[in-house]
């Protein structure tokens, strides 16, 4: 059991610290643009980035501040993004379709961190590897199994590391080894963001925050966009709203699950400890099905800690002890660690757990990254910009996918609680039956 935690003094993202003055942004909107975007995070402005550098005059706005929303709340983990497997994919589309699908995933990947080092982006972007933990013998077992299969049908890189090697990897004994990804990224989510601003603001883009979209009606051959700040009409009009989709379009609402993500940092840490936690410096996850994700910080002077901590939302007063269990449990050499922050954003969730991008009543969208949207958010955003364009390479494995919702279904996820209480309950299960084989 981790000792009582001292109150959190910074209950705001601690990547916020390492951001230099924000640029100045304009207090009102246009009230007429080609290209208005709804929602300012890795969606929205790479969509902006490609449609200002075409020639069209491209506004983004928000509900909050610019960049409010978990585009900056994020562990800053990048993955491929695509959470089906091959043989699940394969059984719903066909095998054509399903390693189209699987392959946007790793396109995203390969384009986020071309896209990065291309525009010459400072956001500590690293191609360090993932290591994925089993929380149990047979998850260990499925793990090495399903990466194998990776590698033969996709030509996925990664290796096995056994429980007598894992600290090698990771400085903890809970888990029974795992399997290492070695193309998978880190990155410093806000500073990405940052740079992104920068490039669409560079590309003539406006960004107005504090502009809620309140309806969307059809004008002519383009929207009337009425907002807190006055109607704006455009052309093209993207909703980019992911975890903070609300009732502007309530057939896009019907189809995303929000859930809050929580995350806490620590004070501080000597140098030997980030080194015997994060040898190898990977980012990392578990098999658990309420995950959680670690890493240290890009300096390698804190360690990051997220996940779900409750079957309720709940505010990061009271997630970060929590978390701080969770985290000591894991890495009992944190036990009485301060910490310095702690927060919590939206992710967005699918009924099929895939991402989704396309058109609906002439509004373009892509959103639904399921957690693991750094990449996949980036990628489809900026395929979306091409969309608008009509350039022929927009188009994706993604575009004429079912968009499934469910019966009563209408943006509040009732079921989430007992979702989430049942596979904590089975997280906990599988973890005394390891401990007591």
């Amino acid at each position: 059991m981790a000792r009582e935690l001292a109150p959190v003094p910074h209950q705001y993202p601690y990547w916020q610290d390492q951001l230099g003055e924000a640029p100045v942004l304009p207090e009102d909107p246009p009230r007429d643009v080609d290209v208005l975007v709804i929602g300012s995070g890795y969606t929205g402005l790479n969509a902006a980035i490609v449609t200002a550098r075409g020639g069209r005059s491209t506004l983004v706005i928000d509900a909050q501040d610019v960049g409010f929303g978990c585009s900056t709340r994020n562990g800053g983990q990048i993955s491929t993004s695509v959470k089906p497997s091959l043989g699940k994919l394969t059984a719903k589309f066909g095998e054509a379709k399903a390693r189209a699908i699987r392959a946007e995933g790793q396109a995203a990947l390969d384009w986020v961190g071309a896209f990065v080092e291309g525009e010459g982006i400072d956001c500590d972007f690293r191609r360090v590897g993932r290591y994925h933990a089993a929380h149990t013998p047979q998850h260990y077992e499925s793990l090495v199994r399903d990466a194998e299969a990776m590698r033969a049908e996709e030509g996925i890189e990664s290796f096995a590391v056994p429980r007598s090697e894992q600290r090698n990897e990771m400085g903890s004994d809970v888990y029974y080894g795992g399997v290492v990804y070695p193309k998978h990224c880190s990155i410093h989510p806000a500073k990405f963001h940052r740079g992104l601003l920068d490039l669409a603001m560079k590309a003539g883009t406006v960004a107005v925050g504090q502009c809620a979209a309140l309806s969307i009606d059809r004008s002519g051959d383009g929207f009337r966009v009425g907002t807190t700040k006055g109607t704006i009409s455009a052309r093209d009009v993207i909703v980019a709203t992911n975890g903070y989709t609300g009732t502007l379009v309530p057939w896009l609402r019907r189809r995303v699950i929000p859930i809050g993500s929580y995350i806490i940092v620590t004070e501080e840490l000597p140098e030997a400890l980030i080194d015997e936690l994060f040898p190898t410096d990977r980012i990392a996850s578990d098999t658990c099905k309420v995950i959680y994700y670690y890493r240290a910080t890009p300096d390698r002077k804190r360690i990051l800690f997220g996940g779900r901590v409750s079957a309720r939302e709940t505010d990061t007063a009271e997630s970060a002890p929590r978390l701080y269990q969770s985290m000591c449990r894991i890495f009992p050499q944190l036990d009485g660690c301060a910490l310095s922050h702690s927060w919590s954003g939206n992710v967005a969730y699918t009924f099929d757990e895939l991402a989704h991008t396309g058109v609906h009543d002439g509004v373009h969208y892509a959103m639904g990254y399921c957690g693991s949207g750094v990449s996949m958010a980036s990628y489809l955003g900026m395929r979306t910009g091409q969309k608008v364009l009509g350039l022929k390479e927009g188009s994706t494995a993604f575009d004429d996918l079912p968009h499934p919702t469910r019966p009563l279904y209408t943006g509040t996820p009732w079921f989430l609680p007992t979702a989430v209480a049942y596979y904590r309950w089975l997280d906990d299960l599988q973890c005394r039956r390891a401990k007591a084989a």
